[in-house]
């Protein structure tokens, strides 16, 4: 079985963003304490992804080191931004259905 977190990113805060969810999915892989970690993009920080160079930078480093980035669909082209993240390795898909699913089955996610 595989020991697998999501990650739900909707704060645009950067602090937050750097001392949480990156600090938090990076290590996660590096000490073995999940064997996979996918951070999702949803809303805000989709905006927040395409726009800030910084964000884009760590993003990829994360994407290298194992970290799956996945965005919802739906808010990045309603934001005008599903190609400029596609351009930068994230994964763009509908989130509802496998959230859903996800949060159904009991999976392990954290909401920030």
């Amino acid at each position: 079985m595989v020991d697998e977190l999501f990650i739900l990113w909707t704060n645009d805060n950067l602090q937050t963003t750097e001392k949480m969810v990156f600090m938090y999915g990076r290590n996660s892989l590096k000490k073995g304490w999940w064997d996979k970690v996918t951070i999702i993009i949803w809303g805000a920080t989709a905006v927040l992804t395409a726009e800030n160079k910084e964000i884009q930078k760590q993003i990829k480093e994360m994407i290298s080191e194992g970290v799956k980035f996945s965005a919802c669909r739906s808010c990045a082209q309603q934001l005008g931004v599903d190609q400029k993240l596609e351009s930068l390795g994230v994964e763009v898909i509908y989130w509802g259905e496998p959230l859903t699913k996800i949060l159904k089955s009991g999976g392990k996610m954290l909401t920030v």
